[in-house]
């Protein structure tokens, strides 16, 4: 089921699209400044935003400061929280995508950014990592778990990478009470890469592993007004040279209004949620 996940995250000479489209938005390359890449590597509901505040809900930046920390951000896409994390906490990043493109580009951008010294970037499948047990303080995992039909697994693989006492950070789509849900969305453009599951079928999974619940809180209404916003910036304009087109192409102009309406049809639901590693 893989091949047609990576196939719909698959766009070609992402890279050099991406440096055209800043030369066209008059943005400075060199080095370049991680915000100004905010319309095409922070695709998750909330953007960079979202994932500091969801960090200073759970304390886990403040816990651990700019000390010798190791996150893991899983299905990394083209790396923007990955250089978010570094940027802002000084900490060790590596970033894990079963997406050649997405990866080739995140190195790219991260050397053009001059954070290549923090992170470094894997090909691979969460649901099979090539690191060792115990390697990671935290793993972030941002809206991929809709495109894992395999949950048990990859909750399997995020518990044996993570250190005794670690954080398992979770910023996911659920599915809402409404099953019928509006396509296309960012991580599926058919049903066949879709695969949500209500939040009260998911939660009883990670205690398999051994994961304990540190946190939980039921976003659903900050993503609806954060996708409504999304929705009216770009009401009736023309996509700007610098936006998510240049990854998903034609079917991104779709992406703000479905979302809003699954969000308001109770099709789907935003959920964070941290787990500790015993």
């Amino acid at each position: 089921m893989e091949s047609p996940v990576e196939d719909h995250y698959h766009s070609q000479n992402l890279s050099q699209r991406i440096q055209d489209a800043l030369t066209l938005s008059d943005k400075p390359t060199t080095p370049l400044d991680t915000k100004h890449l905010a319309a095409v590597d922070q695709l998750h509901t909330g953007g960079a935003p979202g994932t500091l505040r969801l960090l200073e809900k759970t304390d886990f930046s403040k816990k651990n400061g700019t000390k010798n920390v190791h996150i893991l951000d899983a299905g990394c896409g083209l790396g923007g929280s990955s250089r978010l994390l570094a940027k802002t906490f000084q900490w060790r990043v590596t970033g894990i995508d079963l997406a050649p493109a997405f990866i080739e580009t995140a190195g790219d951008i991260t050397r053009w950014c001059e954070l290549d010294s923090f992170i470094d970037y894997k090909l691979g499948s969460v649901l099979n990592m090539p690191f060792k047990t115990d390697t990671f303080d935290a793993v972030l995992c941002q809206h991929i778990l809709m495109n894992i039909q395999d949950k048990r697994t990859a909750l399997e693989e995020f518990y044996r990478v993570l250190k005794p006492g670690g954080s398992l950070i979770l910023h996911e789509i659920f599915q809402g009470e409404n099953k019928a849900i509006a396509l296309p969305v960012p991580w599926a453009g058919d049903p066949g890469i879709s695969f949500l599951l209500p939040w009260e079928e998911f939660k009883s999974f990670p205690g398999g592993p051994g994961f304990t619940l540190d946190h939980f809180s039921d976003e659903t209404q900050s993503a609806l007004a954060w996708w409504q916003m999304v929705q009216a910036a770009g009401a009736n304009k023309k996509p700007r040279p610098l936006s998510p087109h240049l990854v998903f192409g034609p079917n991104a102009a779709f992406f703000a209004i479905n979302m809003e309406n699954n969000f308001k049809n109770n099709s789907i639901q935003c959920i964070e949620a941290v787990y500790k590693k015993s």
